[in-house]
């Protein structure tokens, strides 16, 4: 298991034992004949937290490389993108309880799994390891601002944090 010790104030783990979509924070582990899918800790801390989701695919059917299935609210509004081309499933769970997610990202929580029509080891070769995961993140809000500093490390963030704390509200 890596870890990054701080990351907005934070440990997050990053198991080495599945492949990652930096770009969605997205981590992929073959299961059988499938590849399930969830969202790492470090993105759902960069995310603001996790609050609802919504399928926008239809479950068992074939889904596209980057085709948007799975519609959520975390600090933001995201279309979460399926890297691999297959059948889709979802986590129900998930749904009828979105605080899985953040709870247990790397186990109940995963979002959905795609039966590949590649085979699952060719359909993980685009994944990268836990390590260049971890790399990838070196320039995000969670590297710069390893404390976890109310209103972010950057100038005007610090700027609009301090004049908005400081304003008298009556």
């Amino acid at each position: 298991m890596a870890h990054i010790e701080k990351f907005l104030g934070k440990k997050v783990e990053v198991p080495e034992d599945r492949r990652y979509y930096a770009k969605q924070g997205l981590w992929a582990k073959a299961e059988n004949q499938d590849i399930v899918f969830g969202l790492t800790e470090p993105f759902l801390l960069l995310a603001g937290g996790f609050n609802e989701l919504d399928w926008i695919a239809e479950e068992g059917r074939s889904v596209g490389t980057q085709e948007a299935v799975v519609f959520a609210i975390t600090g933001k509004i995201l279309y979460i993108e399926t890297p691999v081309k297959g059948i889709v499933y979802f986590n129900h769970a998930v749904k009828q309880d979105p605080a899985i997610v953040p709870r247990d990202p790397y186990g109940k929580g995963w979002l959905f799994r795609v039966k590949p029509e590649t085979g699952v080891e060719p359909a993980l070769k685009s994944g990268i390891d836990a390590w260049e995961y971890i790399t990838s993140l070196k320039g995000s809000e969670g590297f710069k601002n390893p404390e976890g500093l109310k209103g972010g490390v950057s100038g005007i963030c610090k700027a609009v944090y301090s004049g908005i704390r400081e304003q008298k509200i009556s």
